[in-house]
Parts: C-alpha cells; sequence; structure tokens
C-alpha cells in the first residue's frame, strides 16, 4: 500500500519542527531573588548580574546565550563614555528609571523594586545597594 501525499508532507512539517525546536536557544528559568547582603557590591553582583553579564562583566554569562538582546559589557561603560565612568547612569538603570529597553523586559529585571522587596520596603538599604553595585561596576572598568 502506498503512502499518500499527505502523509508525506506530514512527516516532512514534523521533521522540520523537530529540526527548529533543536535550534532554538535554550531558555532561562527565573526564580525569586535570594536576599544578599547589601554591604557588598560584588556579592551582590555575583548573586544578581554574572549570570547575564559573567563573572568579569562583559556579557558573557553561562545565561546570555538565552537572550534575545545580548548583555551589555559592563566593563566598557567608561569607554564608551569618553573614559568617564556613568555612575549616575548606571545608578539609574538599575533602579530603573533609564527607560533602556534590556531593562525592565521579561529578560532583564528591573532592580530598584527587586531590592525594595528585599529590604522591606526601607529606602536607606535600597539606596546602599544601588550605590554598592554600581561602585562595584566601576572597578571593572578597563584601563
Amino acid at each position: 500500500m502506498r503512502a499518500s501525499k499527505w502523509f508525506w508532507v506530514a512527516v516532512v512539517v514534523a521533521a522540520l519542527v523537530l529540526l527548529v525546536s533543536a535550534q532554538e536557544k535554550p531558555t532561562v528559568k527565573q526564580g525569586p531573588i535570594q536576599r544578599v547582603s547589601q554591604a557588598s557590591g560584588e556579592k551582590m553582583f555575583q548573586s544578581y548580574c554574572a549570570v547575564c553579564h559573567g563573572t568579569d562583566g562583559r556579557g558573557d554569562g553561562p545565561a546570555a546565550a538565552a537572550l534575545k538582546n545580548p548583555p551589555a559589557d559592563l566593563t566598557a561603560l567608561a569607554a564608551k563614555n569618553g573614559g568617564k565612568y556613568p555612575s549616575m547612569r548606571v545608578m539609574s538603570v538599575i533602579r530603573g528609571d533609564s527607560g533602556y529597553a534590556a531593562h525592565g523586559s521579561k529578560e532583564m529585571p528591573v532592580w530598584g523594586p527587586l531590592f525594595r522587596s528585599i529590604s522591606g520596603g526601607h529606602d536607606a538599604e535600597v539606596g546602599q545597594r544601588i550605590t554598592n553595585l554600581t561602585k562595584y561596576i566601576e572597578t571593572l572598568q578597563t584601563k
């Protein structure tokens, strides 16, 4: 018995679906934010940022391949700003005031509200988190 042409069309479509799904990027699973001491910008960076930006801030973290837009190379912020580290802009991005598309999307959380939630709404602690994280990112700048 000969198979109908629709059977073969279905086989080809199924093969294409399998091929495309095998080539899709992995997904990033999001979980609840863990509380890390606000005193250490480095520890916060490693806990909150390195998964996408990489431990050295170059944008090559383990989750980077799963993102639609590649994470920024945080080591080049000063170089892209005439050699001066843009601390106020970095703070604004972290806080969520910047309007950068990557921050606040499903891929990149706005850290201000997340820091507020783990800080019990204490504005001073949120400010310390953002300041210490900003200062740590400054230490990653290439010379």
